[in-house]
């Protein structure tokens, strides 16, 4: 069953234009003092099928759109240019002390695909959302404000600078949520690296919890490492887009801001597997520590065992069938015992 919904907003000289119909956008296209932004949520194969044909729309492009799994990418075709980026949102672990704890809320990344059409002063935006179009899984869901785009176009004035001034407000939107998850999941891998040293809570409970933001930092760098060569792309075409050099300021920054996403995002990388390589050690050091406890204790208790199996044999010694010998034979079980333990104590083997 199909979600789709349509919105989005025709402005002629910078003024709001009332009304919006899908059907308008192919009017609207070749008109310099016209800019036309049309956002579809889950939209069906039909509907992408008729506005490809009225856009002129590359039939690769509009599967891609469609298609059940894309990789972030952008492509310039001969009359629009395509891009896929991915928002993205973190759900962290709720706590981070005991074992309970620590499987207590699986830390999960949540995706919502966008595809973009960029043509002449039209920017299309293809949105995926959970249980939405033709698809019917649950692989995506609803993360990306939409509004908060439009809020931070009207913020630099996108008006004058048209589709470009668009297009980086929602670049600048994903690339901030990617900002987002990452600090999330540093703060959830200093958690971790806290629990390393707590001796309630079970190596498998932090094994589990390390594997999750493991899988969660792959899934992640899928979509960040990606997004230099689609911020790179547009910076070359800014001519094509309408916003020259006005704009390369934005994008400058932008592209910085996606460099310093990648690059945190390769750190946290190694920190993770530092946490789970430090895990095996530790467990590896409470092992050792446990066995030289148990040889420990196996030493003291062999001597009792040597003493009294050398009396137990059917000799005679001195004391024999009297209390002193039992007194005897007992306190040189506790000496022995006691030095043993002394001893071993000394050397924190005990």
């Amino acid at each position: 069953m199909s979600n789709q919904a349509v919105r989005g907003q025709i402005w002629h000289k910078g003024e709001p234009v009332d009304g919006f119909e899908l059907e308008k956008v192919s009017d609207c296209i070749d008109d310099p003092d016209r800019l036309v932004w049309a956002d579809l949520i889950n939209p069906t194969h039909d509907t992408m099928t008729r506005l490809a044909e009225e856009l002129s729309l590359n039939k690769w492009a509009v599967e891609d759109a469609l298609a059940a799994s894309e990789r972030v990418k952008a492509t310039a075709y001969a009359k629009h240019t395509f891009v896929t980026v991915y928002a993205v949102a973190f759900d962290a672990p709720t706590a981070t002390t005991g074992d309970e704890a620590v499987d207590a809320a699986a830390a999960r990344i949540r995706f919502e695909r966008i595809s973009l059409f960029i043509v002449h002063n039209a920017l299309i935006t293809v949105r995926l959302t959970e249980g939405g179009g033709d698809r019917g899984d649950s692989e995506y869901s609803d993360v990306f404000d939409m509004d908060e785009v439009l809020r931070r176009w009207d913020e630099i004035g996108g008006q004058d600078y048209g589709v470009g001034a668009l297009l980086h407000g929602l670049l600048d939107v994903v690339v901030d949520g990617h900002f987002d998850t990452v600090q999330q999941l540093d703060d959830a891998i200093e958690d971790l690296e806290e629990l390393l040293f707590d001796e309630k809570v079970a190596s498998r409970a932090l094994q589990r919890r390390t594997y999750s933001l493991r899988k969660n930092l792959v899934a992640l760098r899928r979509v960040v490492l990606p997004m230099r060569e689609v911020v790179s792309l547009i910076q070359r075409k800014r001519h094509e887009l309408g916003h020259g050099d006005t704009l390369e300021p934005e994008f400058t920054d932008l592209y910085d801001h996606v460099l310093r996403v990648t690059e945190w995002t390769e750190s946290l990388r190694d920190m993770v597997t530092t946490v789970f390589e430090t895990n095996l050690s530790l467990q590896d050091a409470r092992l050792n520590t446990v066995m030289k406890q148990l040889t420990a204790w196996a030493a003291i208790i062999a001597v009792p065992t040597a003493i009294t199996g050398f009396y137990g044999q059917n000799v005679p010694f001195p004391g024999f069938e009297h209390t002193g010998g039992f007194i005897t034979s007992v306190s040189l079980l506790v000496v022995s015992m006691t030095v043993l333990y002394l001893l071993f104590k000394r050397r924190d083997w005990l």
